[in-house]
């Protein structure tokens, strides 16, 4: 019995392995996520200048207003739409090469284009700048699906959802790092900037260097590649201890639910009627989370400030403490999830970002009239990143998990994958002429997506913290009015009773 005690103990255990590999697998992928999002911001107006004076060394002539914006928001958009090619391209590259596997090949979107990025000024041509966003996206599509994967099939049962939200704290991490190397002083300056687009490639580099000597997923060595001594050595590696037969056991009875319960599909998901609310669902807390106007946020956060009345030379300051706000905010998620559930985490999250998109908006139509208005648009600012860290940013991923079963999540990540970056690509593309035309009102476009995403999870989403996989199903069968186990999907039937105790 005592014995027995000790093995529950020893599964819940952070071995130096398992965070190692955690450290590095973030690091190597999902920070090169944020610091991409946020790397072109401060040099924007350097970039633009670069842009204009390589076509005139071509042509003799100077881009006009309305094209140079274009140009701009297509290298800004690139990143986004790299991204939906990424997340299309996760299924093949884990089942061909491994999740661990799959990150190293990875590394190959972020070096060659870091390279190129950092030669872009000394070759003078902005289409290596925008060729490279684009492979950059791709490097980040694959790494924000493939990063939770390998980190949930490494993690214990019990570790699972902490080491779950590593990948988005050290996305914040980037997005902070970027911003503090674009200070004019350090990188946004005219001989930097193409130093600070180039240092993408370091975090890419380490974890080519290391991530090798670290174990593959058990779960694929033992599913996929059908090599138990392999997956019981990776085991044994992570928990530190030889006796590794109840997790093989474990991992053998979800393999026999993922047989039972076959394969489906994008279409077929699309086509059921049983996973219809869970779907719709994904779809709109991942468009609210885009289309709520957080990269707008991040993209253009400079000239917000600028618009805002802050003085050129403060901006750069105000912008990286916006960034340790969110790297905070983002640790407090961690923390909360559990104690506050996902439901209110959503709602308050989506209704501070909200109220801040409103605010924000008169205090941008009174600045000139009112001289303290500047600093109620920055205090808007950090209060909707405090509110999207909060909610949008980390539960949408974490939901996506919880209310899909085996058999149907990989292609719900998918559909979640794609509207995800389809919503962050169409706002970094049309954001700039939104701007343009309505002004200081821009932000209550989002103040109406926040208000119509509230509204939904209000009367639609479920709480399913401390709920069991089959728990949050019954309650979604109840809403789908279908029998509680269909002829199409037997998942329920066949789910093994260690899966229905997480």
């Amino acid at each position: 019995m005592e014995q027995q005690d000790q093995s529950m103990k020893e599964e819940g255990r952070l071995t130096l392995v398992l965070a190692l590999a955690t450290l590095i697998a973030a690091f190597g992928s999902s920070f090169q996520y944020g610091y991409n999002v946020a790397a072109v911001n401060s040099p924007a107006l350097l970039m633009q200048q670069f842009y204009n004076e390589t076509y005139y060394s071509r042509t003799g002539e100077f881009i006009e207003d309305f094209p140079l914006t274009l140009l701009w928001s297509v290298t800004v958009s690139m990143f986004p739409f790299g991204g939906f090619i990424g997340s299309l391209l996760v299924g093949p590259l884990v089942n061909k090469f491994g999740r661990k596997g799959a990150l190293l090949f990875n590394n190959i979107f972020s070096i060659v284009p870091a390279i190129l990025m950092g030669c872009s000024k000394v070759a003078k041509s902005f289409e290596l700048i925008i060729i490279s966003r684009l492979l950059v996206g791709i490097c980040a599509g694959l790494s924000s699906n493939v990063v939770p994967m390998y980190l949930g099939e490494l993690a214990p049962k019990n570790l699972r959802g902490a080491l779950g939200v590593v990948p988005q704290l050290f996305i914040t991490v980037g997005i902070l790092v970027a911003q503090i190397f674009g200070l004019r002083n350090l990188l946004a300056n005219v001989d930097g900037w193409p130093i600070l687009l180039g240092l993408t490639g370091v975090p890419a580099a380490l974890q080519l260097l290391l991530l090798p000597f670290f174990p593959e997923s058990p779960r694929y060595l033992l599913i996929q590649k059908k090599d138990e001594e392999a997956a019981k050595k990776a085991l044994q590696r992570l928990r530190g201890w030889d006796s590794v037969d109840r997790e093989v056991a474990e991992i053998r009875q979800e393999d026999e639910a993922e047989k039972a319960a076959g394969f489906i599909s994008v279409l077929k998901l699309l086509r059921m009627r049983s996973l219809r609310w869970q779907l719709l669902s994904v779809i709109v807390l991942m468009a609210g989370q885009q289309l709520s106007g957080v990269n707008a946020i991040y993209y253009y956060a400079d000239q917000i400030y600028l618009s805002a009345g802050v003085q050129e030379d403060h901006v750069q300051y105000v912008t990286a403490g916006t960034g340790a706000v969110n790297v905070v905010m983002t640790i407090c998620a961690v923390f909360v999830v559990e104690l506050l559930g996902r439901r209110l985490l959503l709602l308050l999250g989506f209704s501070i970002c909200l109220t801040a998109c409103c605010v924000l908006t008169a205090a941008l139509a009174l600045q000139d009239t009112v001289s303290w208005m500047p600093y109620v648009s920055i205090v808007c600012v950090i209060a909707y990143v405090i509110g999207h860290a909060l909610g949008p940013s980390p539960i949408p991923a974490l939901l996506i998990t919880e209310i899909f079963l085996q058999s149907s999540r990989p292609s719900a990540f998918m559909v979640g994958g794609s509207v995800h970056w389809l919503s962050n690509f169409a706002v970094g593309l049309i954001f700039p002429f939104i701007q343009e035309g309505l002004g200081p009102y821009s932000f209550i476009v989002f103040a109406v997506i926040c208000l119509l995403t509230t509204i939904y999870i209000f009367l639609i989403v479920p709480e399913t913290k401390a709920k069991t996989f089959i728990e949050i199903n019954q309650i979604f069968t109840k809403m789908n009015k279908v029998s509680e186990v269909h002829p199409e999907k037997e998942e329920l039937k066949e789910l093994p009773p260690v899966a229905s105790e997480q």
